[in-house]
């Protein structure tokens, strides 16, 4: 999916909401987990139940990778189900938050991007750039896919590292004003944090047209209106995620219609914030 592709993908459902498949077996309803693949039946319920309000579904590997095998095969099947069933029709993102030297990284690509290879096949990859340049361009070596880089993280521990300064510039900064030279606004996004969301203004003195991948808003307290307000542009620029606000709404037997109930209150509200903003660059 190019990034025009992704722009009128938005513009069609009226929404920028990605939908995190944080996917905990300890939290999903109890009638799934006598099922073959309780985490795919669960994936795939929330998906049929919420594909026409979504922009995107971003499943963290983390909550994949701990199960060895099975939760592998478990992701495989989503990615597939979503790739088959619903061609086009959304952006996917791998929250796998890869970077290595630059052999290894060709391996990581691979296993997002190469199909043939790993049975998978994203959209869009989240990579960590600490390691510079050269772990990062082999996953821009793929025509219409993604990077999206870890920029400015919604994490208490953001604090630690990314407001370090240098020469006047935060690394954050520094992150963002170099990572440019790798790659550009139609193959690469940035993570920017909700709960950061007063740096918003900065970041997009920076990346004016870069799309920006915003976790953080609901359980994390992260507000929708402030991120638009700062970070909308004319092509709207944003994926906003949430996860646990929407998959885990309900833990009963109708965890997917309120799924779609949630998911529902924030498109409505994407709408809206998507209508205003293109009518006040009139």
């Amino acid at each position: 999916m190019n990034r025009q592709d992704l722009i009128s993908l938005i513009r069609r459902k009226k929404s920028f909401l990605c939908i995190g498949l944080d996917t905990d077996i300890s939290k999903i309803p109890v009638h799934l987990k006598d099922l073959e693949d309780p985490i795919f039946e669960f994936n795939k319920a929330i998906i049929d139940a919420t594909i026409d309000l979504a922009a995107a579904y971003k499943p963290n590997f983390a909550f994949y990778e701990c199960y060895g095998i099975k939760g592998w095969q478990s992701l495989t099947k989503t990615i597939t189900y979503i790739n088959n069933t619903y061609p086009a029709q959304v952006f996917t993102i791998a929250d796998a938050k890869r970077g290595d030297i630059g052999n290894t990284s060709q391996q990581y690509a691979r296993a997002m991007f190469d199909k043939a290879s790993s049975g998978l096949e994203f959209d869009a990859v989240t990579v960590a750039p600490y390691m510079g340049e050269d772990s990062v361009k082999p996953f821009l070596s793929y025509p219409e896919k993604w990077i999206i880089v870890l920029a400015l993280t919604s994490n208490k521990g953001a604090e630690d590292f990314q407001f370090l300064t240098s020469q006047d510039t935060r690394l954050f900064e520094q992150v963002l004003i170099r990572s440019q030279k790798w790659g550009s606004s139609e193959n690469m996004m940035y993570v920017v944090g909700a709960t950061k969301a007063e740096m918003l203004a900065d970041i997009r003195e920076i990346v004016p047209d870069h799309f920006l991948l915003v976790p953080g808003v609901g359980a994390q307290g992260g507000s929708l209106q402030e991120v638009a307000k700062h970070g909308l542009t004319k092509d709207c620029g944003l994926l906003v995620n949430s996860s646990r606000n929407i998959i885990y709404a309900s833990n009963g037997a109708d965890f997917a219609e309120k799924a779609r109930e949630e998911a529902g209150k924030m498109q409505k509200e994407m709408s809206e914030l998507l209508i205003r903003h293109q009518t006040s660059d009139i």
